[in-house]
């Protein structure tokens, strides 16, 4: 049994397909999966992954920087202010991004604004493999 998923940035359509499983991290709950027949559900997602368990058994993981989930029925959709796969993520500039944020950091532990940063970047590495 599958449902259709659908992951929408203001980019574009992400990603779109079916799945047997999603896995994804909300700010108030932490990690959550959804399978068919899952109750309807919306929550906050974290700045995490989100991972799409396909019928064939593959999986495709994509970096989201927040936005939120919703399940209705059949179909799961994932509303994200920015998402990237792993073949979308410029793997040097998440690490230039990374120094520069651990650089600010160290200058002042209490920036938010680096803290964020970090934490994308950190993403987006983990994602890509890097």
């Amino acid at each position: 049994m599958t449902f259709q998923v659908e992951l929408v940035s203001p980019e574009a359509i992400a990603y779109s397909g079916e799945a047997e499983m999603i896995i994804a991290r909300t700010v108030e709950g932490g990690d959550i999966a959804f399978q068919p027949g899952h109750v309807p559900f919306i929550g906050v997602l974290a700045v995490w992954s989100v991972d799409v368990i396909r019928p064939d058994g593959q999986r495709d993981t994509i970096a989201v920087h927040q936005g939120f989930v919703q399940v209705a029925g059949t179909k799961v959709s994932i509303l994200s202010d920015v998402s990237e796969s792993a073949g979308d993520i410029d793997v040097g500039r998440a690490e230039s991004a990374k120094s520069v944020a651990e650089e600010a950091l160290i200058a002042n532990k209490d920036d938010v604004d680096a803290a964020e940063a970090l934490s994308r970047a950190e993403l987006r590495l983990r994602v890509a493999g890097g």
